[in-house]
């Protein structure tokens, strides 16, 4: 069972004992990320998240890897367009050390001009790499279309060019802006002690209480958007509207993706890889913002049976649409995903995960004898439902990176 502190600058502590580990699992949580940056302040988010590691007032770069290795822990961090996460995992022994580590990277970086410089570098040739890499350059330009207008639409990463703008004092700055008050969280699960959650208390009551700020809304826009690239196969994704992070339905719509395109004995995957030998895989997922979502079903196929992959893919879209699921895929998709829920909680990091993540998205942590029921109540209907909702045809985007055929080709194939 989990407990909750919330401090009176708004930072929230939530914390989970779990007696029979030796291993404790602890992120700091920041309700900040791309889709809350200016248009000039883009890769913000992302780059103090890089700089976090590059050294402190205590410790330099190196020596923050070096202790690490040492306490035989794992440190790591990510961003999102919604969020920022520095989280680690160590032995119950070493906890109270490797807390200072970690509060000592959020609270002392140093953001020196010399470090800034070589992470730019280090960044930018993580955007080379992620454009010379078709199934992340698809999704990319899918979502910088079908969110254009809107903060989403821009790469987490950021670009080179707003990124060439920024200095050690500008990102220490909008980190002192934005890692305030209720955007963050503090999760912590596995093996520990009260003087582990007392620290923690008072080294997060220094941090300031948030401001009000105004959220551009997120809106989805029908596209078609083509990339020409000499490589071997194309990668094709289609994305219809989905459902937003807060959807009743949300737990619905994971069971009918999970039958759709989820996994291996998912209808896509039989019928394009099993039956037809098409692609080597296939998939749908969702992607889910505060108030706009995506459902999207991507593959990567030679230009010779393109064609006939997307064809396919049409053909159980209109099927689901038309038929529904049966009791059989419900009942064999649900018992995964529960079973997924349920073996998660065999670990600390995913129970820190678990905890900071629903506490900083939705303010709360649902008992996971509620998460079982709220998917043993989905029935068939409204599985069918969801996907006569979601997959629109009238709707659809399209994004492909390959060796392409001419825009009007690809309209053919929809028809």
């Amino acid at each position: 069972m989990h407990e909750k502190i919330t401090l009176p600058n708004g930072v929230r502590i939530v914390f989970e004992r779990i007696d029979h580990v030796r291993s404790a699992s602890v992120g700091f949580w920041i309700g900040t990320g791309s889709r809350y940056e200016k248009a000039a302040e883009n890769g913000a988010a992302h780059f103090i998240e890089h700089m976090l590691f590059k050294g402190t007032q205590n410790m330099k770069a190196a020596e923050i890897a070096s202790e690490v290795d040492r306490l035989g822990g794992q440190v790591n961090a990510f961003t999102t367009k919604e969020m920022t996460a520095l989280y680690g995992r160590f032995l119950d022994v070493h906890l109270p050390y490797a807390l200072d580590i970690l509060c000592d990277m959020f609270f002392s970086s140093q953001f020196y001009e010399k470090e800034v410089e070589v992470e730019r570098g280090v960044i930018c040739e993580e955007i080379s790499m992620y454009a010379d890499t078709p199934e992340d350059l698809v999704m990319e330009r899918l979502f910088g279309s079908v969110f254009r207008g809107s903060p989403l639409a821009r790469p987490i990463l950021g670009t080179k060019r707003t990124l060439e703008r920024m200095s050690g004092e500008f990102l220490k700055e909008y980190q002192t802006n934005t890692y305030t008050g209720d955007k963050i969280v503090v999760a912590l699960s596995g093996s520990f002690n009260d003087r582990d959650v007392e620290y923690l208390k008072q080294r997060f009551s220094a941090v300031q209480p948030s401001k009000k700020s105004r959220e551009l809304a997120g809106r989805y826009t029908p596209s078609v958007v083509l990339k020409k690239k000499r490589i071997e196969q194309n990668h094709i994704c289609l994305a219809f509207p989905g459902l937003d992070l807060y959807d009743k339905k949300r737990y619905a719509f994971q069971l009918m993706n999970s039958i759709f395109g989820g996994n291996m004995s998912s209808r896509l995957f039989q019928h394009l890889r099993e039956e037809l030998g098409l692609c080597y895989s296939v998939s749908s997922f969702g992607v889910a913002h505060n108030d706009v979502g995506l459902f999207c079903v991507a593959t990567a196929v030679s230009k010779d049976t393109e064609e006939l992959a997307i064809q396919g893919i049409l053909k159980e879209i209109e099927r689901i649409k038309n038929e529904g699921v049966s009791e059989e895929e419900l009942a064999r998709t649900r018992e995964q995903v529960k079973a997924n829920v349920v073996m998660g909680l065999e670990s600390t990091q995913s129970r820190m995960n678990r905890l900071g993540r629903n506490e900083l998205l939705f303010g709360y942590i649902k008992d996971i004898d509620d998460v079982i029921s709220e998917y043993d109540a989905v029935t068939c209907s409204e599985i069918h439902e969801l996907a006569v909702q979601c997959m629109d045809i009238q709707r659809m985007s399209f994004s492909a990176v390959g060796n392409l055929r001419e825009a009007s080709e690809y309209k053919k194939f929809e028809r």
